[in-house]
């Protein structure tokens, strides 16, 4: 297959808000590979039939973002371990005739502390996650393959953090919101997952002023990037890592299969997406 031939996409309803293009687009150019990486939009009643299209139409893969990711799953002809344990697929490719589905935020959540503040998971611990949505059933399960060994998940929903917390099992735990302040006093990461803190939802979801001196917080959130969250966190003199990171991580493992070649996240490709989102503020 010629170089021109390596094709990859991000798909989604909309699609013009994601920064995935910038990311690839940029390896792509870095590597010296005559690749592309286009953003699609597809219906929801379309993504089937746009799935069943892309070895035709010569693609090798790519990503799936909202509203998208729970379809991926039930689509595709297999799937890996992170997909099946997290239940959605952001990361699609062929192989052996066979279109595979991958979950690679868990990964690029990891991937994102282990950076920026190294040594994080080395002994395990106690973790408190703030809300029971999709992207929380990957921050489970990264914290549980990092050896966490007791997981609270904390929901305005509290049934919701119970149900999730007994898919992963042993070790992971579901509670009200009104617990928070109790649950924090001996955590060693706080990970907010919920929306509060994004412009134009603006909040505190949780208060850090109980979590010990040692304690890390990061928020998935990265518009903007320093949520109230992780203001209150710095204020209290506490180790915190902004939701970018992940985003640039996660995109590693797929640009790694359809073109590859594995990329690095540099300071060069984050001020490249920090630039991206100061001019649409």
């Amino acid at each position: 297959m010629a170089e021109t031939d390596l094709k990859a996409f991000v798909c989604g309803h909309p699609i013009a808000h994601s920064r995935s293009p910038i990311i690839h687009g940029h390896w792509l150019r870095s590597h010296g590979i005559d690749g592309s990486y286009a953003p699609i939009d597809v219906a929801p009643a379309d993504f089937v039939r746009f799935l069943s299209g892309l070895a035709a139409a010569g693609y090798r893969g790519g990503n799936v973002t909202i509203p998208h990711k729970e379809m991926a799953f039930a689509s595709v002809q297999r799937r890996d371990q992170a997909a099946e344990q997290i239940g959605a697929v952001n990361t699609l490719w062929l192989e052996d005739g066979a279109l595979w589905g991958g979950n690679t935020d868990a990964y690029g959540f990891a991937a994102n502390l282990d950076h920026l503040a190294p040594g994080w998971a080395d002994k395990g611990g106690t973790a408190v996650v703030l809300g029971a949505g999709g992207a929380s059933r990957a921050i489970v399960h990264a914290l549980k393959q990092r050896g966490f060994d007791d997981i609270r998940i904390v929901n305005r929903t509290v049934g919701r953090a119970i149900e999730l917390a007994h898919q992963f099992g042993s070790g992971v735990t579901g509670h009200a919101q009104a617990a928070t302040t109790e649950l924090l006093t001996d955590a060693g990461l706080l990970v907010n997952t919920t929306a509060l803190g994004m412009h134009g939802n603006e909040g505190l979801p949780a208060d850090p002023s109980t979590l010990p001196d040692s304690a890390i917080v990061t928020d998935i959130v990265y518009v903007p990037l320093e949520t109230p969250l992780l203001a209150a966190a710095k204020a209290r003199g506490l180790r915190t890592v902004d939701g970018l990171g992940m985003l640039l991580h996660q995109a590693v493992p797929g640009f790694e299969r359809w073109f590859g070649v594995r990329p690095e996240v540099t300071p060069e490709l984050r001020a490249l997406i920090v630039a991206d989102l100061d001019r649409k503020k």
